[in-house]
């Protein structure tokens, strides 16, 4: 492989896995930081730009570089307190984007593979109707919105530029180090705290950091990907009682799921103003992945089992 990468965010949960994986495939990998005292992999050539916003510069960076893989964001932010979340949310993911990829077209990048999120479908699905690629966007929430919009940047730059433009809409993604809910999940199951989720019975896609990093890498190099979206995934939704069993086998422990009537949940969540963390507990929200299993005929390298086993060995250390 003599392409040379660059990953954005080469810090991060999945950006730091990328550039391991990358190095496996002995490409050529830059990563971008934040700041000089962020770690990257050993082995990839850092790049400090500092923040991302419509005032980046990215001239050195891209030096050399034939393919970019964004993968930073500005992520959900737990108790938000900017007045305006949205506009904060457009600085990095809408205006900075833009900028990297009008920078990437001076120097002549050719592909721009952008990780989005499942949040620009929408939040949940109903009657059994996965989201796909051609659906009409519904995003409810600012990070949302801003993945919407920096899509539609890197569109429209496409369209009068050669560099072609992927986007990936990953749904929840787990794997070692992962935080925020999944890492409450397995919290609760090593703590044998009883779950009243017994009877839970939803759908939901999610993917393994492994088989994510894996499928960026083929979209990074594919011919068919070109100016293609898809929506990725480990092939296997689960119900949310599925998903916390298969974590109390990876940890070795019984788990202490209850059946508690599904409605009464919803209820609760209500009253207590947590509806949008009782829906992803109880709700569907599943991806069609079959173009992409199809166009790029790529399949997961890792199953649930074995990417569950590696988080909770993660966690453990």
């Amino acid at each position: 492989m003599d392409k040379r990468f660059l990953v954005t965010g080469a810090d991060g949960f999945v950006g730091g896995a990328l550039c391991s994986y990358l190095l496996s495939k002995d490409v050529m990998v830059a990563g971008s930081l934040r700041y000089e005292q962020l770690n990257v992999p050993p082995g990839i050539k850092a790049k400090v730009v500092g923040d991302i916003n419509a005032e980046t510069q990215w001239e050195d960076a891209l030096n050399g570089i034939d393919v970019i893989i964004h993968t930073a964001a500005r992520v959900h932010v737990m108790n938000e307190g900017t007045v305006d979340p949205l506009a904060e949310y457009r600085k990095v993911n809408v205006e900075g984007t833009a900028k990297l990829a009008k920078a990437a077209v001076q120097k002549g990048v050719k592909r721009f593979v952008y990780i989005s999120s499942i949040k620009v479908n929408g939040e949940l699905t109903y009657d059994g109707k996965p989201f796909r690629a051609d659906s009409d966007p519904e995003p409810l929430d600012p990070y949302g919105i801003s993945k919407l919009e920096a899509e539609e940047e890197l569109k429209n730059i496409s369209k009068d530029t050669e560099m072609e433009i992927v986007i990936v809409r990953p749904p929840l993604v787990y794997g070692p180090g992962v935080k925020a809910n999944f890492h409450k999940m397995i919290c609760w199951v090593m703590k044998g705290v009883p779950l009243p989720l017994g009877s839970v019975n939803n759908k939901r896609s999610f993917i393994a950091l492994e088989n994510l990093v894996d499928f960026l890498y083929r979209c990074a190099i594919h011919p068919k990907a070109a100016n293609e979206t898809f929506l990725i995934s480990d092939g296997h939704d689960m119900s949310t009682s599925e998903l916390l069993k298969k974590v109390a086998i990876a940890v070795g422990k019984r788990h202490r799921l209850f059946p508690f009537p599904v409605f009464i949940l919803a209820v609760i969540g209500t009253v207590f103003r947590k509806k949008h963390v009782v829906s992803r507990l109880i709700g569907n929200l599943q991806v069609d992945s079959s173009p992409a299993f199809n166009m790029l005929e790529w399949k997961p390298v890792i199953s649930i089992d074995e990417a569950l086993k590696k988080v909770v060995e993660g966690y453990v250390s």
